[in-house]
């Protein structure tokens, strides 16, 4: 069987990099509970979003961590919104499906533009 952070990366990769709604009931239990304030609740939604993604939408995913049953992954999508967004999508996993997701999401700021000089969205270590 596969793991929580597994099951969470096949999940975002399907429905955003891939775009296959086909793979939302293998993935998505049908009481997912959601806690977007734009999305319902339940599996059946989900096939819409992708289908309603345009053609320059792109989705990148970043670190993964998981305890337990519960997985969250560092995104960042771009078509989403006006600008790209910086994302941390958060589930919970069980019986293999994942059952319940929260999101963080801000407009990326441009290293160029932090007080840092770092970019929001990079591997861990890599910095800039």
């Amino acid at each position: 069987m596969e793991d929580a952070k597994q099951i969470a990366l096949r999940a975002l990769t399907g429905a955003f990099i891939d775009r296959d709604p086909g793979g939302v009931e293998c993935y998505f239990a049908p009481d997912y509970i959601q806690h977007n304030p734009a999305i319902p609740n339940g599996r059946t939604a989900i096939p819409g979003i992708i289908k309603s993604l345009s053609k320059d939408f792109s989705y990148e995913p970043g670190m993964v961590v998981a305890e337990g049953n519960l997985v969250m992954v560092h995104g960042r999508y771009v078509g989403w919104g006006p600008k790209p967004m910086v994302a941390v999508d958060i589930f919970r996993v069980v019986n293999g499906k994942l059952l319940e997701h929260w999101d963080v999401m801000q407009e990326e700021v441009p290293a160029s533009a932090t007080a840092s000089g770092n970019r929001m969205f990079s591997s861990v270590g890599r910095g800039s």
